[in-house]
C-alpha cells in the first residue's frame, strides 16, 4: 500500500486539480440540450486526483475547481458545487485503500474504480444537485432531475472510461513493490 501523501503534496494537489478541473470544464465542455448541462471530462481528472491523494483532495478540487467554472461562466450554483466536492469525496473514500501508486492496476481495481465512480456520480447528480436546485433555487423538479440524469449518465461514462485508462498508465508508470532484485 502506497503511504499517504503528505499536507504539502495534498494542498499542492487541491490547487492543481481545481486548476484542471476548470481549465477542461471550461474549454472542453461538449454542449448538450439539456440546458447548463454538458459532457464533461473533468470528472475523469477529479476522480484519479481523489483515488491518488484521497478524498479531501477530491472534494476540494471539485468543489474549488466547479467553483472557478460556475464564476466565470453561469454565475455561482452552489447545489452543483457541492455535488462536485461530494464526487470527489465518495471516489476518494471508496478508494482509500488501493495499491496503484505501487504500480498495481488489476482487473478487480478497475471495477473498483468504476463502481465507485457510479456511486459517487449517483449521489452527487441524482441526489445533492437535484435537491439543491429545488430547496435553494427552487427550481422545476422535471428539469433539475432531467439534468441530473444527463450528468449522472455523462459523467459517469467519462470519467469511467477516461479514469480507467489514466490510472492504468500512471500504474503502469510505478515501480512495483519488491520488483527490484540486488544482484551479487
Amino acid at each position: 500500500m502506497t503511504r499517504s501523501p503528505s499536507a504539502v503534496t495534498q494542498v499542492v494537489a487541491i490547487g492543481i486539480g481545481a486548476a484542471l478541473f476548470f481549465v477542461l470544464g471550461r474549454f472542453v465542455a461538449i454542449p448538450t440540450p439539456v440546458p447548463n448541462t454538458s459532457i464533461s471530462i473533468q470528472y475523469a481528472i477529479l476522480a484519479v486526483f481523489a483515488v491518488l491523494y484521497g478524498p479531501w483532495v477530491g472534494a476540494l478540487a471539485g468543489f474549488i475547481g466547479h467553483l472557478l467554472i460556475d464564476a466565470t461562466g453561469y454565475g455561482i450554483w452552489i447545489s452543483w458545487e457541492l455535488a462536485s466536492g461530494v464526487f470527489g469525496l465518495v471516489v476518494g473514500l471508496l478508494l482509500l485503500r488501493n495499491a496503484i501508486g505501487d504500480g498495481e492496476f488489476t482487473r478487480a481495481t478497475a471495477a473498483r474504480f468504476s463502481l465507485a465512480v457510479v456511486l459517487a456520480n449517483a449521489v452527487a447528480w441524482l441526489l445533492v444537485a437535484p435537491l439543491g436546485d429545488l430547496l435553494i433555487y427552487s427550481e422545476p423538479a422535471n428539469k433539475v432531475w432531467t439534468q441530473g440524469a444527463l450528468a449522472f449518465v455523462s459523467n459517469s461514462i467519462t470519467a469511467c472510461v477516461l479514469g480507467t485508462v489514466i490510472l492504468s498508465v500512471y500504474a503502469r508508470t510505478r515501480t512495483r513493490t519488491g520488483s527490484l532484485s540486488h544482484d551479487r
